[in-house]
């Protein structure tokens, strides 16, 4: 078969929405493990299950549960991976433009769950699902009150992050990986939410905490946040840092935890709360998806996740942080 491409709902018009998403989806299959193996050993495992995940798909799908109006925009295969995600999106109630390549094979993982809810990915991307810039409608991001973009895809995640700048949308990134062009990427973020180790390596700076001022000043994000695991989130406004530890939770798996932080962030951004409140809500919603298996497992209601947040005791700070410039 060729590699023609075919838009998925293209006859859609794109009514305005909350939130649109332009990015990773994938299917992840989750395995389970009571060992984690050695190099060069055998070990057993019980079960192995396909379920929907990515990075940008899953923040998308969570905002949509919490009542905001959702669309994602991605490329997939025509393979029975292809179909369980649009029934995925169909069931969530999310407006899905998916741009569908003929014999392509939709993005994969496995997933290695450990004991604790640590997990370990193994992926397999198709290059011909690398979503371009003119795979995209400017309307489908215009019509938005916020982008959401992971970076993968980083020529089309620019161009969009671009067209939202113009019509003064808000763009949320979540990045973990230093991308060929990430840089020009990220002069049109406005809140930047990254994996640990990222400010550091961008900026070739081993403090975090000056990595992440130094990120800011140098791209004029309105935020630059580092996800931290157990830890919490750690945040920089330009004046000063807000910390928000970690729920302590029943850990099972963690996989989707730094996805379903990000639709927290986004969902309290579009209520306008107070960044305080909205770190807090995003690592509660993060807690309670690492208390079910998958990265949509553990997607609960915002009434749920605000229980959490009343009566769920925290782990410690990691460390004191400075609070001013």
């Amino acid at each position: 078969m060729g590699d023609c491409s075919s838009r998925y709902n293209e006859e859609m018009e794109s009514p305005k929405v909350d939130l649109v998403g332009v990015g990773l989806n994938a299917t992840d299959t989750l395995i389970p493990l009571s060992i984690y193996p050695a190099r060069g050993s055998k070990v057993e495992y019980r079960t192995a299950t396909v379920m929907p995940g990515g990075q940008t798909a899953t923040t998308v799908v969570a905002c949509q549960t919490w009542g905001l109006r959702t669309r994602y925009v991605g490329k997939i295969g025509d393979d029975d991976a292809a179909r369980l995600h649009r029934d995925a999106f169909a069931r969530a109630g999310v407006e899905a433009q998916l741009i569908t390549v003929a014999g392509g094979l939709s993005p994969q993982s496995l997933i290695l769950v450990d004991e604790g809810g640590e997990r370990t990915v193994l992926c397999r991307r198709d290059q011909r699902l690398v979503l371009q810039p003119e795979d995209l409608d400017r309307e489908w991001i215009a019509n938005a009150r916020a982008l959401h973009v992971d970076g993968y895809d980083t020529a089309a995640a620019t161009v969009a992050a671009g067209w939202a700048r113009a019509a003064g949308i808000p763009v949320i990134a979540d990045l973990d990986e230093l991308y060929p062009g990430v840089e020009k990427l990220i002069e049109n973020i406005d809140y930047l939410i990254v994996s640990r180790d990222f400010p550091c390596r961008l900026m070739a700076e081993p403090n975090l905490e000056s990595a992440l001022r130094r990120m800011q000043l140098r791209f004029g994000c309105r935020l630059t946040a580092a996800t931290l695991g157990q830890d919490g989130v750690l945040a920089w406004d330009g004046k000063q840092f807000l910390s928000s530890s970690a729920y302590r939770v029943p850990v099972v798996d963690t996989t989707g935890a730094g996805d379903i932080f990000h639709a927290g962030f986004i969902y309290g951004l579009l209520q306008d709360w107070p960044l305080e409140r909205q770190l807090d809500f995003s690592c509660a919603a993060a807690a309670m998806n690492c208390m079910a298996a998958g990265a949509r497992g553990g997607i609960q209601t915002v009434e749920a996740i605000e229980e959490l947040m009343a009566t769920t005791p925290r782990y410690q700070p990691a460390c004191d942080l400075p609070v001013s410039d």
